[in-house]
């Protein structure tokens, strides 16, 4: 698969009444800024079961239903976040299961409206446990946990009966990585990747060295990256809005304002804002193919659509670099 630089991320437009959502969204707004996108040359959507508890998956499909064949996006979910559409406030549980993965898929091709999935993943490790903090890998695991070369084997059966196009793995470690890649080769992998988060810079490695796409989740750190943010607006986000306890906006939030104030140079240097700015410095990373980014309306499709024409130069990464370990956001690498 032939993807552009930047796709599009439906998790922001997944609606309210769940565990994890963004507040309230505006489904008729939500299509037209997935169309919006993708008439601005955005070529793949990334989205999840769980984004929504579904909701997400069928907005995407009324999304391209109306596209002619020939100019629809390619449509990337996942699997393997399971909820009970009894408590939808509480948080899914991480199972992979196989029967669980061969339910979900036929969930997943219903809900997008298609015959085939282009990239399916696994969206974090089992732990027959319960996600309770985005972006956070560990946790209890349980002693019912699929093992991974049990599950990867279920991702490999499903791409030899052409259910889905290529396989991945999201939110794995570079250990776990290589077990899968034993057993089938890893297609891509999708970690979460940004100025502020750069814990999974020895996967991006792992993926670069193995012939394994990466696409980087969160290269916004959820909007905080664009500049738009400032303490009094992260005290505002509504209850709903899965980002109003967690750290980056809270404890963590006068880190992150520094590391962001640091990137405004650069950006009036290239002619460009701070999310484009923010965007080139992931897609600069050798063995990225591709950053995901999300919206909620059309016009801030715009705001970062130019990001994959910015080429940040060293002197560039360096004044980042610098300021990244100034502010002490973050941990891993500072530059590629």
């Amino acid at each position: 698969m032939n993807v552009s630089r930047l796709g599009f991320g439906s998790w922001a437009v997944s609606g309210s009444g769940w565990r994890f959502g963004w507040g309230p969204t505006d489904d008729t707004e939500s299509i037209a800024t997935i169309r919006h996108a993708i008439d601005s040359g955005v070529n793949w959507i990334d989205t999840a079961p769980a984004y929504g508890l579904g909701h997400a998956e069928e907005l995407v499909g009324k999304a391209v239903a109306a596209l002619p064949e020939a100019e629809r996006p390619y449509l990337f979910t996942k699997v393997g976040l399971v909820w009970d559409p009894r408590e939808p406030q509480a948080a899914p549980r991480r199972i992979m299961r196989p029967d669980s993965v061969r339910r979900e898929v036929e969930d997943s091709l219903r809900r997008l409206g298609v015959e085939r999935i282009d990239l399916y993943q696994v969206h974090w490790p089992d732990t027959g446990e319960s996600l309770e903090y985005v972006g956070e890998g560990g946790g209890a695991v349980s002693a019912n946990a699929t093992p991974l070369e049990e599950y990867w084997q279920v991702m490999a059966e499903l791409k030899a009966e052409g259910k889905v196009r290529a396989i991945g793995l999201s939110n794995h470690s570079p250990e776990q990585l290589a077990a899968a890649e034993r057993i089938a080769h890893v297609d891509a992998i999708q970690p979460p990747f940004s100025a502020l988060n750069r814990s999974a810079a020895a996967e991006v490695a792992w993926a670069h060295a193995h012939g394994t796409g990466v696409i980087a989740y969160s290269p916004l750190q959820s909007g905080l990256l664009t500049g738009a943010f400032s303490a009094e607006r992260a005290a505002s986000l509504p209850a709903d809005d899965w980002r109003a306890s967690h750290r980056d906006f809270t404890t963590g939030l006068a880190a992150g304002l520094q590391a962001v104030d640091a990137l405004r140079p650069v950006a009036e240097r290239h002619g460009a804002n701070l999310a484009e700015v923010a965007l080139a410095w992931v897609l600069a990373w050798p063995g990225v193919t591709g950053a995901i980014v999300g919206a909620r309306r059309p016009g801030q499709v715009d705001g970062w659509i130019g990001a994959g024409s910015v080429r940040l130069t060293a002197a560039d990464l360096a004044e980042i670099a610098a300021a990244l370990t100034a502010s002490g956001a973050g941990t891993g690498p500072v530059r590629p």
